[in-house]
């Protein structure tokens, strides 16, 4: 009998402290769900606050996500070309073919005359970047070439960063009108007005420049000059011949002849005066010292 009652405080004691134990388990196993669901739930969060119209995640993540892949270059390509012609309307008219058959226009335009009256015409010329080097090879055959220089100029990294810089302002543009949407005060939606408007001023600028861009690496500028005046010889150090003796023998005697018309010029009026005086002398006071001295 007394066995039996020492067995039962033991068991007792024993139950006792596996219920403890369960409770504890039952209680960290809480605690590290209650853990776990708040660990996941922040990304969760951040990830939600990133696209969010406010975030500031999806304007530099989207934007990084949709640069596009380089595949070429864009080159600003320019030139200048002076050629000497025979006739400028002529070889400006072939220069504005060459230039409309190549897919091109005619820009501004200057003729002028110098007091020589040779004609000088200055024009400039936009051609497709492909049609760039047939262009230039047709126009230096219009005549002799004088001056010729060209420029090339690799402005990749200034296109692709614009077209970011446009890419992510308008995102940045479009999260303002959603919260002018969502705004209910009305110093919220004065306050959000006026960043409206100067972020559409800044993708304007951006637009523009982006544009030019685009106008300049797509369309080559050439700038002709053409100009009617006779190419100047090169002067001979050559000892002079028969032929440039004979045309200096010709140049004394001419300048002979004018200095003697000269000189016949001015002596001319006293010659006449004189001839006139002789005559008067002949006809009537010659005549009447006869006269006189026959009666004598």
């Amino acid at each position: 009998m007394r066995a039996r009652r020492s067995v039962r405080p033991v068991r007792a004691v024993a139950g006792i402290l596996l219920a403890a134990a369960l409770a504890l388990t039952g209680c960290s196993g809480a605690g590290s769900d209650s853990g776990g669901s708040a660990a996941a739930d922040g990304p969760a969060r951040s990830e939600a606050k990133g696209s969010a119209p406010g975030g500031q995640k999806d304007a530099s993540g989207a934007a990084a996500k949709r640069t596009p892949k380089l595949t070429g270059s864009d080159i600003i390509r320019t030139a200048s070309l002076t050629v000497q012609v025979r006739d400028v309307p002529k070889a400006l008219d072939e220069a504005r073919t060459t230039t409309e058959n190549a897919g091109g226009y005619v820009g501004d335009e200057t003729t002028t005359r110098d007091p020589q009256g040779h004609e000088h015409t200055r024009v400039v010329l936009r051609v497709p970047a492909e049609k760039y080097d047939e262009v230039l090879a047709g126009l230096q055959g219009t005549g002799r070439l004088v001056e010729r220089t060209s420029k090339a100029e690799d402005v990749t990294d200034q296109v692709v960063d614009v077209d970011s810089r446009v890419r992510s302002q308008r995102a940045s543009v479009a999260r303002i009108r959603e919260l002018m949407d969502r705004a209910t005060k009305l110093s919220d939606v004065v306050e959000l007005e006026g960043e409206l408007g100067s972020r559409q001023s800044d993708l304007e600028a951006l637009l523009a420049q982006q544009k030019s861009l685009k106008d300049r690496t797509s369309l080559a500028t050439i700038t002709l000059s053409l100009s009617g005046s006779p190419a100047k010889k090169a002067a001979k150090d050559d000892e002079p011949g028969f032929v440039d003796a004979l045309a200096g023998g010709w140049g004394a005697f001419v300048t002979m002849l004018r200095w003697l018309a000269v000189a016949f010029g001015a002596v001319l009026p006293f010659a006449a005066v004189a001839a006139l005086l002789a005559l008067v002398w002949l006809r009537l006071l010659r005549p009447n010292r006869r006269e006189s001295g026959e009666r004598d």
